[in-house]
C-alpha cells in the first residue's frame, strides 16, 4: 500500500481548458491570415491609390489586434499556470481577456454606428467597383478565419466513454462479443435518457434477443425491453435517476455486465473557453458586417439606394453592440466569481444534506473552463471527517478544488 506523503495532500492550481495548447496554436494561424491580408490590402492600396483597400486593412489591424490579445493571454496562462503567486491559478485570464476584447468590440460598434449615421446626413461617394470586391475578400478571409478558429473534440476513456457539452451528456461502454463489439450507452441529448445498443460488428442485435436489467445499490431491479429503430436498439422505458447502476445486458443468449457510474457535469458555459469566444465573436462580427455591406452595396448600385450602405452599418453595429454585451456579461459574472451553476449549486446540498447534515456555507464559482471551485460547511452531529464528505463529491467532475470544513453541532441534529 502507498504510503501518503505531504504531495499526497497538496492541491493542485492548474486549471487551463483541455484544448487550451490547441486553441493558442488556432489563434496565432489566424493572426498571420489576418496580418498576410492587412499588409497587403494597405500595400496595395497605396501603390494603386485605393484609399478604400487601405481603409480595409487598417479595419483588419483592430481584428489581428484583438485576436493577439487572445494569442498572449493563451500564452500567459500556460506559462504561469503552476505559478504560485496565482491562488487559483491562471484559468480567468481567458475570461479577464474577452471582457477586455468585448469592450473593443462595444467600442468599434459605436464607431460604426456614429460613422453610418453620418454618412445618412452626409452622403459620401462610393466607389462601387472597388467597395464590392473589398468587402468580398474580407468576407471571405473572415470566413476561413472562423473555420481555423472553430473546432471541437472527443473525449475517450478506455473502453468508457464520457460525453458532454452542447447539452448532450451520455456514458458509453463498448461490450465484446463473439460476433463483434457491441456499443452499449445512456442517450440524452434533447431526449429523456434511455439505453441505446449499436452492433459494431457484422452481425446485427436481434431486438427479440436483447434484454437489460439494472441492479441499483438499495437492490431495486428493473428490466428495460428494447425496440428497433434501424441501426440501433433503444429501451422503450426511460431511464429513471440517478444512473448509478450495475446493467446485466442479455445478448442473443450470454449475459454481460456493465458498472453505470453517475458524473454530474457543469452546464455547458462552465466548460465554455470564453477567450476563444471572443476571438471567433470578432472574426464573426466583421463577416457579418461584409455581408450587410456587400448587400446594402448591390442594391445601392442597382437601384440608387444610396442610403442602404449607411443602414447595413446600422443594423451592424447593433448585432456587433449585441454580441458585446452578451459577452461583457457573461465574462463578468466569471471574474465577479458569480454561482456558475445553480443547478450544480442545490444538487451540491442535496447530496450533502443527508443523515441529519445541513449545509452551513456553500460557495461555487468557476476557476478556468472547465474546472469549478467549491468550498462547503457542514454542519453534523456525527463523528465525520472532511474526508467522508469528499467522497461524497467526488461525482461531480467539474469539481477541481474543493475545500471541506466540518462543524460539530454534538448531541442533536442541527437546526
Amino acid at each position: 500500500m502507498h504510503a501518503q506523503t505531504i504531495e499526497d495532500f497538496r492541491h493542485k492550481h492548474v486549471f487551463l481548458g483541455e484544448g487550451h495548447a490547441e486553441s493558442e496554436s488556432r489563434t496565432w494561424i489566424v493572426i498571420a491570415l489576418c496580418g498576410a491580408m492587412m499588409i497587403a490590402e494597405v500595400v496595395g492600396g497605396l501603390t494603386f491609390g485605393s484609399i478604400a483597400l487601405v481603409a480595409d486593412g487598417m479595419h483588419m489591424s483592430t481584428h489581428a489586434g484583438a485576436l493577439l490579445l487572445a494569442a498572449l493571454a493563451y500564452g500567459y496562462s500556460r506559462r504561469h499556470a503552476a505559478d504560485p503567486r496565482f491562488t487559483f491559478g491562471t484559468g480567468k485570464l481567458g475570461d479577464l481577456a474577452g471582457f477586455t476584447s468585448a469592450i473593443v468590440l462595444g467600442m468599434i460598434a459605436a464607431l460604426i454606428g456614429y460613422e453610418s449615421v453620418s454618412r445618412i446626413f452626409t452622403p459620401v461617394t462610393i466607389h462601387f467597383s472597388e467597395a464590392i470586391p473589398i468587402a468580398c475578400v474580407g468576407l471571405a478571409v473572415n470566413v476561413a478565419s472562423a473555420w481555423l478558429l472553430g473546432g471541437g473534440g472527443e473525449h475517450h476513456h478506455g473502453n468508457s466513454r464520457a460525453h458532454h457539452g452542447n447539452g448532450a451528456h451520455y456514458e458509453r461502454h463498448l461490450i465484446p462479443t463473439e460476433e463483434g463489439v457491441v456499443t452499449l450507452e445512456i442517450y440524452e441529448y434533447g431526449v429523456p435518457p434511455r439505453f441505446r445498443l449499436r452492433a459494431e460488428g457484422r452481425r446485427p442485435v436481434s431486438v427479440s434477443h436483447t434484454s437489460i436489467e439494472t441492479l441499483r445499490p438499495d437492490g431495486t431491479r428493473q428490466t428495460f425491453a428494447m425496440s428497433d429503430r434501424g441501426s440501433f436498439l433503444e429501451s422503450v422505458d426511460e431511464i429513471p435517476e440517478p444512473h448509478a447502476f450495475r446493467a446485466n445486458v442479455r445478448l442473443n443468449g450470454r449475459e454481460h455486465t456493465v458498472m453505470f457510474e453517475e458524473h454530474e457535469h457543469a452546464h455547458e458555459g462552465a466548460h465554455r473557453d470564453n477567450n476563444m469566444r471572443a476571438a471567433v465573436i470578432h472574426v464573426l462580427a466583421d463577416a457579418a458586417v461584409s455581408v450587410l455591406v456587400i448587400t446594402g452595396l448591390l442594391l445601392a448600385r442597382a437601384f440608387g439606394w444610396l442610403w442602404m450602405d449607411p443602414l447595413a452599418g446600422i443594423v451592424g453595429a447593433c448585432v456587433i453592440a449585441s454580441w458585446s454585451y452578451g459577452l461583457i456579461r457573461d465574462t463578468g459574472a466569471i471574474l465577479l466569481d458569480m454561482n456558475p451553476d445553480r443547478r450544480m449549486a442545490d444538487s451540491l446540498r442535496q447530496t450533502l444534506e443527508t443523515d441529519g447534515d445541513l449545509l452551513g456555507d456553500l460557495h461555487l464559482w468557476r476557476l478556468g473552463p472547465g474546472h469549478l471551485g467549491a468550498i462547503v460547511s457542514v454542519v453534523t452531529s456525527e463523528p465525520r471527517d472532511p474526508g467522508h464528505y469528499r467522497a461524497k463529491l467526488a461525482r461531480f467532475r467539474s469539481l477541481s478544488h474543493v475545500t471541506v470544513e466540518v462543524e460539530r453541532c454534538p448531541g442533536e441534529h442541527p437546526a
